[in-house]
């Protein structure tokens, strides 16, 4: 196994201070995913004695490997040793927590943290966090914060699974610039391997099986998002999602404001919508006698029932730092959504063409299929073990007709047969075999739900499921299912 000792001339210098925990530490970094190189960066620019460790050594392993090497670290890789004199653990927070690494370390009593723990110790002390955690809706929650916060006049940087890696935004730039508040995406996953986190203000956006075979069951899963609510943190609660509700109260502290979030008249203390207004009140100087006027139904794009719950989750997190109530309505105008998520395609023959790839698990397809009143749904690939009887008896009423696709489109007709006999269901297993040359499997698709829409229709591309059965991503998967649309349009 290829095992890469830094130069002489390339090892980091410790910056100066005694006191430093990072210095001279021998610390082993989990994983040269996405997290692991600026993890071992960042580490190095402290002091620390870094030595990455991965099992794979390929074409794309080693590359990373060498840069690293350069830059003072060790590097082993086809192998994942816990090294010997090991302080400190940081892993990629894709490594379950019985990895035979993290095991020995365990045993050894050799602390593990994740990169967002990591993050938090490097951080400097005045730079304020607000957190969002949950199964579905947190990169669009986030951004909708960061683009509020800007438009407030605030320095703040969206980050997490959004771009920038956390670890990189708590460090000073080239010109000794670091970011004054950060808007942070955190991952059950990161949640785990977190132990000291203190967002100034987070919320749980919402709790739905996923990840269940990382975490052993919903219970740890949702314990781990809890872990947000943490000693000190104003905690956001979505009054409507009862897991939210219940780690706010079991989790957080107890000493700290709880702040409702709701789709209709908001009571003291929390935020909602009264006829097409977003209103505040919870930050207000009278929450029992006034409320704060902070955008339109307008202003939320797409305004969709739980994208309006995402958009005032993020205004709470804002207000909560004392953000101007315009503020709010201008970063939301301002907000551009991310692609494949309840993205307008186009409208062919009366029928509206949407795409919602993102909707990789049921609880997010159930939030899609509610925003429309006649559906052709556009469902199936890859479970992960997620049933789907509560997603199709809740839709069905609104169902025109489902086209189904992928390794687990025989469970969605299943359910489909139990819970909507009456609608059609029309399955498509690969492209045409005449199909023109550039056409996919979403063209054969497209066609077939056409064929059952009707005018004044939704097809809507919402799997309940992942892709990497048919695609190599949930991205892919909408790029093509607009492809095939524009190619009727």
């Amino acid at each position: 196994m290829p095992h890469l000792h830094p130069s002489d001339s390339s090892r980091s210098a410790a910056p100066a201070g005694g006191d430093d925990p990072f210095v001279g530490a021998r610390v082993c970094v989990a994983g040269l995913g996405v997290s692991g190189p600026p993890v071992a960066r960042a580490l190095l620019a402290r002091g620390a004695r870094v030595v990455v460790v991965d099992g794979r050594d390929d074409d794309t392993t080693r590359p990373v490997a060498a840069a690293l090497t350069e830059a003072g670290a060790e590097v082993v890789l086809g192998d994942t040793p816990l090294p010997e004199g090991c302080d400190l653990v940081v892993t990629s927070p894709g490594w379950r927590p019985d990895s035979p690494l993290l095991v020995r370390a365990a045993e050894a009593g050799v602390e593990v943290i994740g990169d967002v723990e990591l993050a938090w110790r490097l951080k400097p002390a005045d730079q304020v966090w607000l957190a969002i955690t949950g199964t579905n809706g947190k990169t669009t929650t986030v951004r909708m914060l960061e683009s509020i916060l800007r438009a407030d006049g605030r320095d703040a940087l969206a980050v997490g699974n959004v771009g920038t890696p956390i670890v990189d935004a708590v460090l000073p730039d080239a010109d000794g610039h670091v970011h004054d508040v950060l808007a942070v995406e955190l991952s059950s996953f990161q949640l785990h391997w977190s132990n000291s986190v203190r967002p100034h203000a987070a919320t749980v956006l919402n709790v739905a099986p996923d990840h269940l075979d990382w975490h052993g069951g919903l219970e740890p899963y949702a314990r781990a998002k809890g872990k947000v609510f943490a000693r000190g943190t104003i905690r956001v609660v979505n009054t409507a999602d009862a897991w939210s509700v219940r780690l706010a109260e079991e989790e957080g502290d107890p000493h700290t404001p709880v702040v409702g979030l709701r789709l209709d008249t908001p009571g003291a203390g929390e935020f909602g919508v009264v006829e097409d207004l977003l209103v505040d009140r919870a930050f207000v100087d009278e929450p029992h006698s006034s409320a704060e006027e902070l955008a339109t139904l307008a202003d939320v794009r797409p305004a969709a029932p739980h994208n309006v719950a995402n958009a005032l989750a993020a205004a709470a997190l804002a207000r909560s730092l004392g953000v101007a109530p315009a503020s709010v309505r201008a970063g939301l105008t301002a907000f551009v959504p991310e692609p494949h998520r309840i993205a307008y395609v186009a409208s062919v023959a009366g029928v509206d063409y949407v795409d919602d790839s993102k909707a990789t698990n049921p609880h997010a397809a159930a939030a899609s299929l509610n925003s429309y009143d006649s559906v052709v749904w556009i469902a199936g690939g890859l479970l992960k073990g997620a049933e789907v009887d509560g997603l199709v008896a809740g839709a069905a009423a609104r169902l025109r007709g489902a086209v189904l696709i992928g390794a687990d489109r025989e469970r969605i007709r299943e359910a489909l047969a139990e819970h909507a006999p009456e609608v059609p269901v029309v399955e498509v297993a690969g492209p045409e075999p005449d199909a023109p040359a550039g056409h996919t499997v979403m063209d054969a698709v497209v066609a077939r739900a056409a064929e059952l829409a009707e005018e004044g229709d939704t097809v809507l591309l919402a799997p309940a499921a992942a892709s990497m059965d048919m695609f190599t991503n949930y991205p892919e998967r909408g790029r093509f299912f607009a492809e095939a649309v524009h190619r009727r349009s």
